[in-house]
């Protein structure tokens, strides 16, 4: 029976092709299957025969604790550098999302303390 060895839910893509160059190198059987339309499944990557397992697990996480060093150094000499994306960085690029929050949050803010205000008269 085929076993997800990776979710792909929140993996950028150049993580996928790392991983998928790290299991050719190592001959391990695997197949992807694509998210779905209606984003209900991420897609991920599979083992058709659980025999290696164990072995594809293993260097998956090497791999992820490779790339997560990698990555941290990365954003470590960003951060120094001043070229890391801050807070005002990512509301400059998806205005409508932080809006779209702040709206949320409001209505939130609002359906919560209006009971309050309603016994208060």
């Amino acid at each position: 029976m085929a076993t997800l060895l990776l979710n792909l839910r929140n993996v950028p893509d150049d993580e996928a092709d790392e991983v998928r160059a790290l299991l050719n190198a190592h001959g391990v059987d695997f197949y992807e299957t694509p998210p779905s339309f209606w984003g209900v499944s991420a897609g991920g990557f599979w083992l058709p025969d659980a025999a290696r397992l164990a072995e594809a697990q293993s260097l998956l996480a090497r791999y992820q604790a490779e790339r997560g060093e990698r990555v941290r150094a990365e954003n470590e000499a960003a951060r120094r550098e001043g070229r890391a994306a801050g807070t005002w960085a990512g509301i400059r690029a998806r205005p409508g999302q932080a809006l779209g929050a702040i709206i949320g949050i409001l209505l939130m803010l609002a359906v919560a303390t209006l009971p309050f205000l309603l016994i208060a008269r």
